[in-house]
């Protein structure tokens, strides 16, 4: 994608954002875009940051590593890890990311915690929920959800921050509301058990259901495609 089709694709993700934002009754500021920059080169998330993007996804950690490196020089960069998350990858992502929305074991959440450099401050964390309880699908039920943010809140150099899911793909709007509605529920019944409990973020919609995240509260909506054009193969 050439810099000038970016700078097209970025504006017309935020007028989308803004649009659904509208349809909801939300202030503009209430949800931001987090753009999913996997698989694509570093100098397409230069030309986004110099458009005024901040907050970026990865989710391969070597790969995320070599562009953190060549971006160094970019401040005010938001580095959010969105990939699965195995126990061998947990130093490193303590180490260099601002963000983790996939933690669904509180093994890892542990790990992340004492991994965690105290200079950096707390580490951002949001619970990854298998909303839909597919089989393929990483992410702790919405049954042990209770416990498990019980302990994570609890890690002294973590900051839970809220929940993040991928829905099982659906047709209609309706159809996509269902557990993203669920999602917001089981936060706000969080809120309620966890009151000291920072709980503001919601991280859910991507590119084929953004309007629906909206509708359902997201405060944080993930956006690949819809800002670099289709995925490059690995």
């Amino acid at each position: 994608m050439t810099e000038i089709a970016l700078d097209a694709s970025l504006a017309s993700a935020r007028e989308r954002l803004t649009r659904a934002l509208d349809a909801a009754g939300r202030p503009h500021d209430d949800a931001r875009l987090l753009a999913v920059s996997k698989t694509k080169p570093a100098l397409m998330i230069r030309q986004a940051w110099q458009l005024g993007q901040r907050e970026f996804g990865e989710n391969y950690l070597q790969e995320a590593l070599d562009k953190q490196t060549e971006l160094a020089d970019l401040d005010g960069i938001v580095w959010h890890f969105i990939g699965p998350l195995q126990s061998n990858k947990t130093r490193a992502v303590a180490k260099h990311f601002d963000w983790v929305h996939s933690v669904d074991r509180l093994k890892v959440a542990k790990r992340l915690s004492e991994q965690r450099p105290e200079a950096l401050g707390p580490l951002n964390v949001c619970l990854q929920v298998n909303i839909s309880r597919e089989e393929s699908k990483v992410g702790v039920m919405p049954e042990a959800l209770g416990e498990l943010a019980a302990a994570v809140a609890k890690l002294p150099r973590l900051r839970l921050r809220g929940l993040m899911a991928i829905p099982a793909p659906a047709e209609t709007l309706d159809a996509q509301r269902k557990p993203l509605a669920a999602l917001r529920e089981a936060q706000e019944t969080l809120k309620q058990v966890l009151p000291e409990t920072l709980l503001d973020t919601l991280s859910m919609g991507m590119s084929d259901d953004l309007e629906a995240a909206i509708l359902e509260g997201a405060t944080l909506v993930r956006l690949g495609t819809a800002i670099f054009g289709a995925r490059d193969p690995r």
